[in-house]
């Protein structure tokens, strides 16, 4: 048997479009969507004027899937359920019923946030007064230990400080980028392509200056097909958007894929990877297609060191790219906060020596650092074996956790698709037609809070997230609850995950 995914736009989003007086409009959208969720929730319903809303709607057309993709409201309409579900419902309204969440997509700071070393680098730039105005890029040997990092990460190529940018964390960093490239396209160029499933904010901040497409990719057995991406490029496609890693499978793009479809493109045609979920998994070398002059990589410290609220984080593009990114930036937002540089520094160079199996610094990697820095051999040891011990255990704990989460949904009456990458696993419940709907069923019988599907743009099903990085003391009873309560209303159901097999 194998492990696929594939997400269509079913009949049940089509309903929605076809209901609504103004299918460009995203709020109304929303909130039909949302109306029907409360008018299914009958004597459970929490807002009557929305369900109100839903039992007045009659079907007023006749809609495609391929009009959902390529409708702006779509996008728009995802991002504010999305805001919906944290903002009035998860962390709104029902926060009192949530004993168990879930639905995060975060590692729990507390238990596995920066190591010690990292957090000495705070300090240390704080005590001296490192928070002036700088080079917005990044100071020099952040770029370079950034560019060395990412030399041992990529097989044949040789990143300089030339090819690096500092940013504020990833979100805004496809923000900043999407404004700098299409910010003076004509509305006639091709659509920008954005992979789904995908994470809201990032398809959102595309298609507010661009007409985006969304396209649909599967996977099977953790690995995503590129070939409906492929298939939608033209050669005036502006922008394809790509998580290389998707959110929320875990699936990875294969190597060869990724290159094909850099091939594919027009030299004019940006590829912007998203690698930020590229952690907890053995990856692949990566190719050098990856350093191409028309691709553009994301990175942040969100995901894999644990520090969303640091919002720091950094780009790799053609050095003529990072130059004329220079100028939109220093017109925009003036630059990253130079009070990270340090952790950033120091965190790059210690991974590189992780990757290429340094166990002890030596003082070829002390040399690495600044004089000005006062690191002696001792200090930089023990730094760095303290950042070691930290990184592996943490590793080995998120790893361990995330295979028995597997190991535990597996046993339920669902589906579930065994994650290659990342803190998430996939896993579909039967007897639900509607993520978001099963949502609301599940927490309130349960206390347990997934999340739904088609807040990553999964248009079919009840494909729930179940985020893994939590304690077990946590996991455990949340798996019993769930358990329990899905023995109990068991039901035949042929399920999204089955369909991706023959889609």
């Amino acid at each position: 048997m194998t492990n696929t995914f594939a997400t269509h736009v079913d009949e049940r989003v089509l309903d929605v479009y076809a209901r609504a007086r103004e299918p460009d409009n995203p709020m109304e959208l929303r909130d039909l969507w949302l109306g029907r969720v409360e008018h299914e929730l009958g004597g459970h319903a929490r807002h009557q004027a929305l369900a109100e809303r839903w039992r007045d709607s009659r079907r007023l057309r006749s809609v495609q899937p391929d009009e959902v993709l390529r409708s702006r409201a779509t996008v728009r309409f995802v991002k504010e359920l999305f805001n919906w579900y944290f903002r009035d419902d998860l962390y709104g309204d029902l926060r009192d019923s949530a004993r168990y969440i879930l639905s995060s997509g975060s590692v729990e700071e507390e238990r596995w946030g920066l190591p010690q070393s990292l957090k000495e680098c705070i300090r240390y730039a704080l005590d001296r007064d490192w928070y002036g105005y700088s080079d917005l890029r990044g100071r020099a040997p952040v770029r370079e230990a950034i560019a060395a990092y990412e030399n041992a990460r990529v097989a044949g190529v040789r990143y300089g400080p030339e090819h690096v940018a500092m940013t504020m964390g990833g979100t805004f960093a496809v923000s900043s980028l999407a404004d700098f490239l299409l910010h003076d396209r004509t509305p006639a160029a091709s659509p920008a392509l954005c992979a789904i499933p995908n994470y809201p904010p990032l398809v959102e901040t595309v298609a507010r200056r661009h007409d985006t497409r969304l396209v649909p990719l599967p996977s099977e057995n953790g690995l995503t097909s590129l070939e409906p991406l492929i298939a939608a490029l033209t050669p005036d496609t502006p922008l394809v958007l790509l998580q290389t890693v998707g959110n929320p499978t875990g699936a990875a793009v294969p190597e060869e894929a990724l290159a094909r479809l850099i091939r594919a493109a027009s030299p004019s045609t940006v590829i912007m990877l998203d690698e930020c979920h590229e952690w907890l998994g053995t990856y692949e070398q990566r190719s050098s297609a990856r350093a191409a002059s028309n691709v553009v990589r994301v990175s942040s410290l969100s995901k894999t060191w644990s520090a969303p609220g640091v919002k720091v984080g950094w780009f790799l593009a053609d050095p003529a790219f990072i130059a004329e990114y220079h100028e939109h930036a220093s017109s925009s937002f003036g630059g990253p906060s130079s009070f990270f540089y340090t952790v950033v520094e120091v965190l790059a160079r210690m991974e590189r020596w992780l990757i290429t199996g340094v166990d002890t610094p030596g003082p070829a990697e002390l040399k690495e650092f600044e004089e000005s820095y006062g690191l002696g051999l001792d200090r930089l040891r023990h730094a760095y074996r303290g950042y070691r011990t930290e990184r592996l255990r943490r590793t080995e704990d998120l790893t361990t956790l995330r295979d028995a989460t597997t190991v535990r949904l597996a046993e339920l009456p669902a589906r579930v698709l065994p994650p290659r990458f990342s803190i998430n696993t996939t896993v579909e419940l039967p007897g639900w037609d509607d993520s978001y709907r099963c949502f609301r069923d599940i927490l309130r019988e349960t206390g347990v809070s997934l999340f739904p599907g088609i807040l990553t743009f999964g248009f079919s099903g009840a494909v729930m997230r179940v985020t893994t990085a939590r304690p077990w003391e946590e996991l455990a009873p949340a798996f019993d609850r769930l358990g329990a309560h899905l023995s109990a209303a068991a039901s035949p159901l042929t399920t999204t995950l089955d369909r991706g097999r023959d889609s």
